[in-house]
C-alpha cells in the first residue's frame, strides 16, 4: 500500500544528511564532550559547531544557546528557571501543554497566572497582554506558532509590551523554527524554545535561547555543563543532528523553499473547500506558518476520519486528545470559540520537506470520498439533508 505522511507537526522524518552527520558520533567519535583528551575535544568541537548553527538560525550569540532534551524541557527551563512562588505569569489559552501544564504547576506553588484569550482566528491581542500585567508579573510566555492551527502570534509586539513593563518574555517557537525566519534580536524576546524533531532533526534534543544576562536557575543539578544552566553529559549525536537540521533549515529559508510548501498547503485547502460541503479552515484570516492547515468537516468525528484515511495510506491528525477513554475537544479550537462538535470534527494537515505535489494529488483523491462515506453513516448529517 502506498503511504503518505501529512502529520509533520507531530514529528518529521530525519533528513538523510542529518542522519549521516549523526552516525559518526555514535561510534567513531564517541568521546565525552567534557573530557580534555583528544576524544573529548573532537566531540566538544562538534557540539560547538552545532551551537553556532542553531545560533545562526535564531540570529543570536552561540553562548546564548542551551541544549536540552527537547522543546518541553526548553519550555520548562525557560519558565521554572525564572519564576518563583509569589510571582505572576501571563500566558495564553492556546499554548502547548508543555507551557499550559507548567503554568498550572506554578499555580499550585503559589504563583498567579493569567491566561489571555484569543479571537476567533486564534490570535492573541497584545493589548490584552498589556492589561494583564501586574506589579508582581515576572514572565510573559506566548507561543510563536500554534501546533494545531499554525497561527502565528504577534510576538514582536508582545515583546515590546514586556520590555516596557520590564518583564521577561519567553516564546515557544517549536512549531515556527525552520518554517519562518526567526531573529531573536528583531523579536526582542529573552527566551525562545525549539525542538529538533519538528524540523527534520532527531527526537530527544532541543534548545533554549537565553538572552545574555538572563539568569536561569537550573532544573537539573550535577556538572557545570551548558554554562551551569543544564547539567548532564551532552547528547552529542542528537546535538549534531539538531545543528545540521538548523543549517539545512537556514539554507531553505534563504532560498525561499517555504513558498512551495505554502502552495501545496493552499491547494489542499482550496480543493477541499471546493469539493466538500460544510468545511472550513480554522484560523483562516490569521498569519500562519506555511505548512499547516486545520480544517473542520461538519457532521463527522475527526478521529473516525483519521482512521479511515490511515486505512487508505494517509497519515493526518486531529487536535483532540484521548483522556480516560473519552475524546475531548481541542483546547485550542474551543478557546477560539468553536463548538465542541466542530472542534471534534477538525483535522490537521501538516506538510514537511519530503512531501511532493504528487502526494497532495493522492491525498485529495482520498479525502472527499472518505468524508462522503462517513457522512453516509451519520444520522445527524442525514437528518439535516433528508
Amino acid at each position: 500500500m502506498r503511504r503518505i505522511y501529512f502529520d509533520n507537526n507531530a514529528t518529521t522524518p530525519v533528513l538523510p544528511e542529518v542522519l549521516e552527520a549523526m552516525q559518526r558520533y555514535y561510534a567513531e567519535y564517541f568521546g565525552n564532550a567534557s573530557s580534555i583528551h583528544h576524544h573529548g575535544q573532537e566531540t566538544r568541537a562538534a557540539v560547538e559547531r552545532a551551537r553556532e548553527s542553531v545560533a545562526a538560525l535564531l540570529d543570536c550569540r552561540a553562548s546564548e544557546i542551551v541544549f536540552t532534551s527537547g522543546g518541553t524541557e526548553a519550555d520548562n527551563l525557560g519558565i521554572f528557571g525564572l519564576v518563583q512562588p509569589g510571582d505572576h505569569v501571563i500566558s495564553s489559552t492556546v499554548e502547548h501543554h508543555a507551557v499550559l501544564n507548567s503554568c498550572k504547576h506554578l499555580e499550585s506553588l503559589g504563583c498567579g497566572v493569567t491566561y489571555v484569550p484569543v479571537d476567533g482566528r486564534g490570535v492573541v491581542d497584545p493589548d490584552d497582554v498589556r492589561r494583564a500585567i501586574r506589579p508582581a508579573t515576572k514572565l510573559i510566555t506566548i507561543m510563536m506558532a500554534n501546533n494545531e492551527t499554525g497561527v502565528l502570534q504577534s510576538v514582536q509586539e508582545i515583546a515590546k509590551v514586556a520590555a516596557e513593563a520590564d518583564v521577561y518574555f519567553h516564546t515557544d517557537a517549536v512549531q515556527a523554527a525552520g518554517k519562518v525566519p526567526i531573529s531573536v534580536r528583531e523579536i526582542g524576546c529573552d527566551l525562545l524554545s525549539i525542538s529538533a524533531h519538528k524540523m527534520h532533526g532527531p527526537q530527544g534534543v532541543g534548545a533554549l535561547y537565553a538572552r545574555k544576562g538572563t539568569k536561569l536557575r537550573p532544573m537539573l543539578y550535577g556538572g557545570s555543563h551548558e554554562r551551569s544552566r543544564r547539567a548532564g553529559t551532552e547528547n552529542v549525536p542528537g546535538i549534531v543532528g539538531l545543528g545540521k537540521a538548523a543549517e539545512i533549515a537556514k539554507q531553505a529559508l534563504t532560498r525561499g523553499d517555504a513558498r512551495e510548501i505554502a502552495a501545496m498547503r493552499q491547494r489542499i485547502e482550496d480543493t477541499i473547500l471546493a469539493e466538500v460541503e460544510a468545511t472550513g479552515v480554522n484560523g483562516a484570516g490569521a498569519p500562519r506558518v506555511p505548512n499547516t492547515t486545520n480544517i473542520y468537516f461538519d457532521y463527522i468525528e475527526g478521529e473516525a476520519l483519521v482512521i479511515a484515511l490511515d486505512l487508505k495510506g494517509m497519515a493526518v491528525s486531529t487536535g483532540a486528545a484521548c483522556s480516560s477513554g473519552a475524546i475531548e475537544p481541542s483546547h485550542v479550537l474551543t478557546a477560539m470559540g468553536m463548538p465542541a462538535e466542530r472542534a471534534r470534527a477538525s483535522l490537521r494537515f501538516s506538510l514537511g520537506k519530503q512531501n511532493t505535489a504528487d502526494e497532495v494529488d493522492f491525498a485529495l483523491s482520498l479525502i472527499p470520498q472518505s468524508v462522503a462515506r462517513l457522512r453516509e453513516l451519520s444520522p445527524v448529517y442525514n437528518g439535516v439533508h433528508a
